[in-house]
């Protein structure tokens, strides 16, 4: 059985780009494994055989003849277990990609998503104690990054998830005040990779522009 993702067929304008599908893309490009992806609608993501594959309706949910899974952290992690683009083969290589990859998801998306929702909702008088633990928690990763390319020696999975999260800052401006994590979320994004995987996700919402 070849590796099947399910995706969206059709989202509001403001969300393409961002849905979650995408860090799993990425990571099945970088690692070059071919895919199909099974577009869903509302009425199939309510559905009882959808949420036997994925629980609570949401995509992506991933399947590939020996697993079935939900969650793009855990699939993108799974995925890194059989590419050396996406992790080392040695155990400790392997532990701090997974690090990273829990840390973009534990340490920043929730306080980036936080932001995020209360820039939209309140402009400039958003409360200030939502910047502050944002401030902070990029802050360090900058600290962390300083002059390196990539979170360790070279790309792996947790740069993917990690840039999927920074990108979730670019539109209320939050990264703009962080050169080091700007440039590095450029860096990550330039690979063809990451290209492919962006316009998979975007084709369907040109052919579906009516939902």
């Amino acid at each position: 059985m070849s590796i099947e993702l399910s995706a969206f067929r059709w989202v509001p304008p403001f969300a393409r780009g961002y849905v979650r599908d995408l860090r799993v893309r990425w990571a099945l490009e970088e690692a070059g494994l071919p895919y199909e992806v099974r577009l869903i609608d509302p009425q199939i993501q309510a559905s009882d055989s959808y949420r036997r594959w994925q629980p609570f309706g949401q995509v992506p949910a991933y399947r590939d003849g020996r697993v079935e899974m939900f969650e793009s952290g855990a699939i993108v992690l799974h995925i890194a277990r059989q590419s050396e683009v996406l992790a080392p083969v040695d155990e400790a290589g392997r532990a701090r990609v997974e690090t990273w990859v829990l840390a973009a998801l534990n340490s920043i998306e929730p306080s980036a998503q936080n932001f995020a929702s209360l820039e939209v909702t309140y402009g400039a008088q958003a409360p200030g104690k939502e910047q502050e633990s944002l401030d902070r928690r990029l802050e360090a990763l900058g600290a962390w990054l300083g002059q390196r390319e990539y979170l360790e020696q070279r790309f792996s999975a947790g740069d993917l998830m990690m840039t999927t999260v920074l990108r979730e800052l670019v539109a209320c401006g939050a990264l703009a005040h962080y050169p080091t994590l700007e440039a590095y979320r450029l860096r990550c994004e330039a690979r063809p990779a990451f290209a492919r995987a962006l316009e998979g996700q975007l084709q369907p919402f040109r052919e579906h522009p009516a939902g």
